[in-house]
């Protein structure tokens, strides 16, 4: 259950396309099993904000486990995100986190003049500006950034899109693989979905680069629906529980 929320972000993540997918408001709720074991949730919310002057979306994350697995281990995540409401790009990042005891409490600021991210580091009390490329996002944002972009609509399968995104003190080259299209039923109904595949690090945390795969609404608001990774111990799910404030009606069959 490490990474809880991180696992849901890059699944998130997979989201694509349309001008408008989201406005604030508009929320997301995800059950999380891990295994056969209902081991909690996690929630996506959109917001109006401002920083420095300017009108800012401000997206809260939230994962958390439920149950008996919090006895086990126990997952309370926040992940935060400022950015701008026109170009997309980030001014403000937030990561509080403790799994299982692995604790993180840090901000990022963004200077997109300087291509630089300045770190506080509240829990060793110490920060850091880092070099990052142009036009890099924080995870939060990557997700919300991919929603309306140009490309995803009119992908042929196996094709990809790449992000630069701030993670863990580096920027990680993002790769998001298209696979088709398919037919899910949901407990809102059968809905019509693109199917994507963040590739991502083989090693502690996944299986293999090819780990994680998501299933989207394919329509303008691109919800994701589904969510399955193999890790390296077990396997994880994740299915939209509950959502409102969508953009455009959700189209169901």
């Amino acid at each position: 259950m490490r990474k809880l929320m991180v696992i849901v972000l890059l699944f998130a993540t997979a989201l694509g396309f349309s001008q408008s997918a989201f406005k604030a408001g508009e929320f997301f709720k995800f059950r999380i099993h891990y295994g056969v074991v209902n081991a909690g949730y996690a929630t996506l919310e959109v917001k109006d904000a401002t920083k420095n002057g300017k009108k800012v979306y401000h997206v809260v994350g939230n994962g958390y486990t439920t149950g008996m697995t919090k006895f086990f281990f126990k997952v309370t995540d926040l992940y935060e995100s400022y950015f701008d409401k026109e170009t997309g790009k980030p001014y403000q990042y937030v990561r509080k986190i403790d799994e299982g005891g692995y604790t993180k409490d840090q901000e990022g600021f963004f200077n997109q003049a300087n291509n630089t991210v300045l770190v506080k580091d509240y829990k060793h009390k110490k920060q850091k500006t880092i070099s990052v490329t142009e036009n890099v996002q924080d995870i939060v944002s990557t997700f919300y950034y991919l929603r309306n972009h140009p490309k995803v609509n009119t992908m042929k399968v196996g094709e990809s899109i790449n992000v630069d995104m701030f993670f863990d003190d580096e920027v990680t080259k993002f790769k998001l693989k298209f696979i088709g299209r398919e037919d899910i039923s949901t407990k809102f109904g059968t809905v019509s979905t693109m199917i994507f595949r963040p590739l991502v690090q083989a090693g502690r945390v996944f299986k293999e680069e090819e780990s994680l795969t998501v299933w989207i609404s394919d329509d303008d608001n691109k919800i994701p629906l589904r969510i399955k990774a193999s890790l390296a111990v077990g396997s994880l799910k994740a299915d939209l529980e509950s959502y409102s404030g969508l953009m455009h009606p959700m189209k169901v069959k």
